[in-house]
């Protein structure tokens, strides 16, 4: 799955437009790395995006097409 799709389905972004310009402007790594929004994201990747002065960190638990918004938290834990 798209790291743009995926932070959008799991609700840590709430638009995948605004998911694409965080990538864009290098405010997304996967593992430690600079992360475009193409980006494939698989199980067990870890998630660090910048927000202004505060970074979330997360670990990808489950990748899901589409997902209620009660279970979006499941997709992912924090670190």
């Amino acid at each position: 799955m798209r790291l743009d799709k995926f932070l959008k389905v799991s609700r840590l972004i709430k638009r995948r437009t605004v998911a694409n310009e965080a990538c864009d402007a290098g405010r997304v790594q996967i593992n430690g790395r600079v992360a475009k929004a193409s980006v494939d994201v698989k199980v067990g990747d870890e998630i660090a995006i910048a927000f202004g002065n505060k970074e979330t960190k997360v670990r990808v638990l489950s990748l899901q097409e589409s997902v209620r918004k009660e279970d979006a938290e499941n997709m992912f834990e924090y670190i």
